[in-house]
């Protein structure tokens, strides 16, 4: 059985040939990232690969209001689970799963772990109760 690397889509405020830090962190644990700087470009790009394990969002995303950018996103696939990130103390979007601050690279790898693990545990629930 070929396992595939879990892939995120990454909704960052960097400009578009920088080098996102929070990309390469989240590269450097071996999970795949398509990486999107604006908040149209994040409609656009999770239209076409709607499949991803999970978002990582930038609250200060332009384009689109944070809460009203995860509405969008769940209307293209419901239940996504999605993961924003903003400097200490600044208010969550609402309407995400999880929630870290952008200093603490460590939480969210350990955040995306979760979510990858609960994904994989309810693959193989799903498959096991197939074969009944």
């Amino acid at each position: 059985m070929m396992m595939t690397r879990p892939c995120f889509l990454v909704i960052d405020n960097q400009y578009p040939g920088s080098i996102s830090a929070r990309k390469l962190v989240i590269e450097t644990a071996q999970l795949n990232v398509l990486t999107a700087y604006s908040a149209h470009e994040a409609l656009e790009l999770f239209t076409r690969f709607p499949d991803v394990d999970g978002i990582v969002l930038d609250t200060e995303i332009a384009g689109i209001p944070c809460r009203k950018l995860i509405e969008k996103l769940r209307e293209i696939r419901s239940g996504i689970p999605i993961v924003t990130v903003s400097p200490s103390g600044v208010d969550k979007c609402n309407g995400e799963q999880y929630h870290v601050s952008s200093y603490d690279p460590q939480t969210l790898l350990d955040q995306l772990r979760h979510i990858v693990g609960k994904k994989t545990k309810e693959a193989i629930k799903e498959n096991e109760s197939s074969k009944e």
